[in-house]
């Protein structure tokens, strides 16, 4: 049970809707680890720790192009 994350440190998608890039003011993308918020535009990630995501510059980390394609790739449908 010690890997199972807990309840009150997930981020509700509320706010996610809410959040914006510091640098951009675009939109941000919940990795699907749940630890990571991605700037595209800015080619930035935040982290997020316990469920609240820290959007400081110096927080951030730069994204690699290879991994940034990964993030902005759309599913093939079936």
């Amino acid at each position: 049970m010690a890997d199972e994350p807990d309840p009150r440190h997930q981020m509700h998608p509320r706010m996610l809707e809410m959040l914006v890039c510091p640098l951009t003011k675009t939109r941000l993308t919940l990795t699907p680890e749940r630890d990571e918020l991605i700037s595209v535009a800015a080619r930035l990630a935040f982290p997020v720790v316990k469920g609240v995501p820290l959007l400081s510059l110096e927080e951030a980390r730069t994204i690699a192009p290879e991994e940034l394609e990964r993030h902005t790739r759309r599913p093939d449908p079936d």
